[in-house]
């Protein structure tokens, strides 16, 4: 989660976007974007001028960034009295976010590489102008080399884009002057909670077994287990290797069986024993029988946190229980429409949710006609209709259409490999 959850942008900037653009005054152009200037406020820095280059060897301006009127891909449009009094060079104490940020290395708390900053990301919120966060995706990689429009094609389709907001990098040094290190962030407690699992996931990667190990140790068990998820088999290894085997137990349950199964088949057998002599023991049933593949039990891949609606009631009122409904949950892309029996009656995708009239009723959208697996059901046939129907999560339904569990896809996608011969 990011200070964007919290904050109501009006209008969203790329700062590669705005380099090099012409800015007007009064209709004539006085030069054009050279930099952006910012100083530090709280969590995110407030920008405070923009720097204005000009031909013909005549002095750079310095436009305070109230005094700016309008930003268009093509001008920016400034209003001041005359140009004499703008002349001046950025202070020190300011951070120059083309100068001193953009093509920095990002690297973690031990100074460990995790990427560079291609792009930075801007909001206006009402008349203020904020540094929102830094892009280190291949996208923002397109734009600083004058691929924009590549880009913003990509942008809709690639799963590679990625965004570390502002809060998560550690105040620059000052004064700042020709700033020549590296961006650096900062995790702590605190604020680890607040990054997704994935791009959590990708920072532990860039650590070694025993900073991984403290960094998930802080953290929640739920958390940290939807991390493991997403870390490569050798970095699970070694970190589930470095965890105390209390804490193992607890991210262990926080999955499905399928999961915890994929999970301890990594480990050497005498240490995956271990663990599982601190489990429950039916809970280790169901684990055994997945690692020796002597069930393939559809059951065992599936998991009952998933939201559940009844059908009466309305679109505004399931958005906004659908913070809390979440909480907890592995499954939040559908809602399940159930009546008092559990019986399934419709699936909702969230984006159809957030796209529906507010009034309409829950049993008035929509998928009634429900691709379901049944408690019989082959892992073989399941991963079928996953790949047929392009869905994220299925259903598994008795005979009476009564909902037992939902099958998340990620699961098939981390186990088939060890399954289908």
């Amino acid at each position: 989660m990011t200070n964007e959850d919290f904050i109501q942008p009006q209008k969203t900037y790329m700062l590669n976007d705005l380099i090099g653009t012409k800015v007007l005054l009064h209709g004539r152009r006085i030069g054009t974007l050279g930099d952006i200037i910012a100083r530090e406020n709280g969590t995110l820095p407030v920008v405070t001028h923009f720097y204005i280059t000009r031909l013909f060897g005549s002095p750079s301006l310095c436009i305070p960034w109230d005094r700016v009127r309008a930003i268009t891909k093509d001008e920016i449009v400034v209003d001041i009295p005359d140009t004499k009094q703008y002349e001046a060079e950025p202070s020190e104490m300011s951070i120059q976010l083309k100068d001193q940020v953009l093509d920095k290395k990002v690297l973690d708390t031990e100074d460990r590489d995790i990427d560079i900053v291609y792009d930075i990301r801007l909001i206006q919120v009402n008349d203020t102008l904020l540094v929102s966060a830094v892009d280190i995706s291949h996208v923002g990689l397109l734009r600083r080399i004058g691929l924009g429009w590549l880009g913003t094609k990509l942008s809709k389709t690639s799963d590679e884009k990625r965004i570390i907001s502002w809060k998560y990098i550690q105040p620059l040094p000052t004064p700042l002057g020709r700033f020549v290190g590296d961006v650096k962030l900062k995790i702590l407690k605190e604020r680890l909670e607040e990054i997704h699992p994935a791009d959590l996931a990708d920072i532990l990667e860039e650590m070694d077994y025993s900073q991984r190990a403290a960094i998930v140790s802080q953290l929640d068990s739920e958390h940290a287990s939807a991390a493991l998820e997403e870390i490569d088999p050798k970095s699970q290894r070694e970190l589930i290797s470095a965890l105390k085997k209390e804490k193992i137990v607890q991210l262990l349950a926080h999955m499905t069986a399928s999961q915890a199964a994929d999970i301890l088949s990594v480990l050497p057998y005498s240490e995956g024993r271990t663990i599982l002599k601190l489990m429950n023991a039916s809970r280790v049933k169901k684990i055994k029988s997945i690692m020796t593949r002597q069930e393939r039990d559809i059951l065992n891949y599936a998991t009952t946190r998933f939201i559940k609606f009844p059908p009466e009631m309305t679109v505004e009122n399931a958005r906004a229980a659908f913070y809390q409904a979440a909480k907890g949950k592995k499954v939040v892309m559908y809602l399940y429409i159930t009546d008092t029996n559990d019986k399934l009656l419709k699936i909702i995708d969230l984006k159809e949710l957030l796209q529906a009239r507010s009034t309409k009723r829950l049993k008035d959208i929509g998928v009634s006609t429900i691709v379901s697996l049944s408690p019989k059901s082959s892992f073989h046939s399941a991963l079928t209709m996953f790949e047929r129907y392009d869905y994220r999560a299925i259903p598994i339904l008795d005979e009476e259409g009564k909902i037992l569990g939902v099958v998340p896809y990620r699961d098939f996608r981390n186990l088939k490999h060890r399954f289908l011969e």
